[in-house]
């Protein structure tokens, strides 16, 4: 039985009040706090971290996914392409020829590859952090979101913690970029969990004899429906089964869960380093993540759930589009219900947009958090009502900074 016991009523310090607040500093929360700025929105990223970028640097999720159909047509674009530009501003990890392929290639050089790239993580995270210091966008490090303050389905203000213990921040709009729909759970709104949990994942990078290697120690799961649809159709190898670590799964919003996660993930990498021989000068550990691997865990329930069927749908209210990673053709145009919730001024962003189980996976990855964050923060500095804005007025400010809406 759980045990209980009563924390003492107490006054909380205002530290701050903005326009826009962006909750969650990945790929989506840096979009997003880009997008807001430029539209005159005093803005702050609140990030747990002490580095921007999630995922795909503190997690060592280092592949720039697909900005294209891989047909030869680029889907996404904007803030979005800004970002995979700027993470190889210093030189390309890998996949070089790809991503030049997209910036000086022909048409049918263009059919041939894909447009992604392999960044470094570090140099991309401190890349990332200077843009937005340039462009206005107040960062504040080390600091969790811990509850809210809602009045009248609209979220006030943000409890948090950090350093400085407990205080609130006044937010006319809030994003939120945690990828675990934090604020719309703690606000008390609808959500929905991914079903099936994680598989343990433990990237990691060596150095062995001058060269620079990216171990992908287990993978991105299929999702259940999916999984059905490669046995009955196709009976291929699932990507799963061939990547599976432990036999446990992961939901990934409980803290000793988590914890526990780190450490099996923390065993694995060094099982996998000491396989390949003993520390020496020529073969050594360079860098693992400082955050758990975890892709898919909790959503706010939308206006819409964007589903593997909707390629090639037209939505009157997109706010952009995006490809599939996994396979060649598939485009997805991103309806603006996908982004909201029950709460008036918040919205969501990143991989904790609305989805079903099947298409979270697609929708989780960097091009797609980079495409939603966009336009969530360009709604967000627009204020009011977000469940019942102009979304006309918003695809048009997206049109402006060069965002193709319909396929």
């Amino acid at each position: 039985m759980m045990k209980y016991i009563q924390e003492a009523p107490k006054q909380i310090p205002v530290a701050g009040e903005y326009d826009v607040v962006v909750a969650g500093g990945g790929i989506a929360g840096i979009a997003a706090a880009l997008a807001a700025v430029r539209q005159g929105a005093k803005t702050l990223l609140i990030e747990k971290e002490f580095a921007l970028g999630g995922l795909a640097t503190l997690g060592l999720v280092t592949i720039y996914l697909p900005l294209c159909d891989g047909n030869g047509r680029q889907v996404s674009f904007g803030i979005c392409e800004e970002l995979i530009k700027l993470s190889v501003k210093h030189g390309i990890e890998a996949k070089g020829a790809e991503y030049l392929a997209w910036q000086n290639g022909s048409d049918e050089d263009k059919k041939k590859y894909r447009y992604r790239v392999r960044f470094n993580a570090q140099i991309f995270a401190i890349l990332a952090e200077q843009k937005l210091k340039e462009e206005g966008v107040e960062i504040l490090y080390g600091t969790s979101v811990c509850d809210t303050v809602v009045n009248d389905g609209r979220v006030e203000a943000l409890i948090i913690e950090n350093k400085s213990g407990r205080q609130a921040i006044l937010a006319k709009s809030v994003v939120d970029c945690t990828g675990d729909a934090d604020i719309f759970h703690l606000a008390g709104a609808r959500c929905a969990h991914f079903g099936q949990g994680n598989v343990l994942a433990a990237w990691h990078y060596s150095v062995d004899d001058g060269a620079v290697k990216l171990h992908m120690l287990g993978a991105a799961d299929l999702s259940d429906e999916e999984k059905a649809k490669k046995r009955k159709d196709k009976g291929e190898g699932l990507m799963a089964e061939q990547f599976h670590l432990v036999d446990k799964r992961f939901s990934g919003v409980e803290g000793k869960e988590l914890s526990e996660m780190m450490q099996l993930s923390h065993d694995k990498m060094l099982e996998g380093f000491l396989a390949d021989g003993e520390l020496t000068d020529k073969h050594f550990f360079a860098t693992m993540p400082t955050i758990p691997q975890i892709r898919m865990t909790r959503r706010p329930v939308g206006k819409y759930e964007m589903d593997t069927d909707d390629d090639h749908k037209f939505f009157e209210d997109s706010i952009g589009m995006v490809g599939n990673w996994r396979k060649k053709g598939p485009i997805y145009e991103v309806p603006y219900r996908a982004l909201i919730g029950d709460l008036k001024n918040v919205i969501a962003a990143g991989r904790c947009i609305s989805n079903t189980d099947a298409m979270w996976d697609i929708m989780r990855v960097i091009p797609c958090c980079a495409v939603t964050g966009e336009a969530a923060g360009i709604a967000a500095a627009m204020g009011g009502d977000l469940t019942a804005l102009d979304v006309s007025a918003l695809q048009k400010k997206l049109v402006e900074n060069g965002v193709e809406l319909h396929i």
